[in-house]
């Protein structure tokens, strides 16, 4: 059974979405502070974390950070935050997804299985054996690797996702609405402004300046393209 952590100081909100969760399937565990995430996550074995950004003891964005530092887990937050920079900057640490208090918990589970299912198809490999080679960087679609040279970069599931997803056809031009739908889902509602900041975090893993980039280009009024 897949593992679920929960951080979160609400007892009533970190139950909620525990039933939800074990309902779809999730063994959860909760914490009830940031420094015992913390302590958690570091035990491995997890297949998603949810983490609140108001925390006692280590704030989310430090669990999100520590998170990051240890692997690649599906991540989202939680927050009655609302506001676009603390998105931004969610996002930016590496969080996969960001839901604004109140949520619809269906909508948590949905989200919350895509992401782990995404993370697992990253881990299993894939029937596309091509290699894309783009401003030096080497994209392997049936493996899932990405190279610069010998040295292998990791990507999150969602850096992944959007990466493939622009392979699959160099050169043409996608837009934040269709990127949107690849990593959520077709259908899906939310903020189509994080579509920006998981591509600057993108850049930030494979450029070798991501203040020019030579391998995600933006085409200014349309979107996104890899550089043929």
């Amino acid at each position: 059974m897949k593992r679920a952590l929960i951080v979160e100081d609400d007892r009533a909100i970190a139950e909620l979405e525990r039933d939800y969760l074990e309902a779809a399937g999730f063994a959860v565990e909760l914490a009830a502070d940031g420094d015992t995430g913390i302590e958690r996550l570091a035990e491995g074995g997890w297949a998603l974390a949810i983490v609140d950004l108001m925390l006692p003891g280590a704030d989310g964005f430090a669990v999100c950070r520590e998170a990051r530092r240890l692997g690649e887990t599906p991540l989202m937050v939680v927050s009655a935050r609302g506001a676009d920079l603390d998105k931004v900057r969610a996002l930016g640490l590496g969080a996969d997804d960001y839901l604004v208090k109140p949520f619809s918990p269906a909508e948590l589970v949905a989200r919350a299985k895509a992401h782990v299912e995404r993370y697992e198809r990253l881990r299993g490999g894939g029937a596309d054996g091509r290699i894309v080679v783009s401003g030096g960087l080497s994209v392997d679609l049936g493996r899932k690797l990405v190279k610069r040279g010998d040295a292998e970069i990791p990507l999150t599931a969602t850096e992944w996702s959007l990466l493939a997803f622009l392979a699959e056809e160099p050169g043409r031009v996608r837009s934040r609405e269709e990127i949107f739908a690849r990593l959520r889902g077709e259908g899906a509602y939310g903020d189509q402004n994080a579509v920006a900041v998981h591509i600057r975090r993108l850049r930030e893993k494979i450029e070798l300046d991501p203040s020019s980039p030579g391998v995600v280009e933006t085409v200014w009024g349309l979107g996104y393209r890899l550089r043929g």
